[in-house]
């Protein structure tokens, strides 16, 4: 059977499963669907849900922070309200060089719409794009 036949989830990896607790569910708002053991630390990894089942495993690793590129994108109907939410709850959006940025950090996507990059205490990057 092909892989297109069953779910993807995302894993990011943390250097401090309490810090990344803290952003997850405490700024992002991201649900909890069950936490369990990582690398032999209890409780050292947790599964989030978004848009309606299980999206992201969050896990304690050395490996944290240890690439550049974006790891998950949010697709959203309302970028500016989503924005101006994680902003008043303490989310930085990251702003690169060669791009203009709204005040928000918002700047247009190739191929149309918009995007707006954030990252973790570990620096994990990703976005929530909108197609307008």
């Amino acid at each position: 059977m092909p892989l297109s036949a069953y779910e993807l989830r995302t894993s990011i990896a943390v250097s401090d499963i309490d810090q990344a607790v803290a952003f997850y569910e405490g700024k992002l708002g991201l649900p909890l669907i069950r936490s369990g053991p990582s690398a032999r630390i209890a409780g050292g990894s947790r599964v989030y849900a978004s848009g309606g089942g299980p999206a992201l495993n969050v896990y304690q690793s050395a490996t944290a922070g240890t690439t550049a590129a974006t790891l998950a994108v949010w697709y959203v109907d309302d970028l500016d309200r989503i924005v101006d939410e994680l902003t008043a709850s303490g989310v930085e959006f990251t702003r690169y060089e060669q791009f203009e940025h709204d005040a928000r950090g918002i700047t247009p996507r190739a191929g149309g719409g918009r995007i707006a990059w954030f990252q973790d205490p570990d620096g994990n990057t990703f976005a929530l794009e909108s197609d307008v």
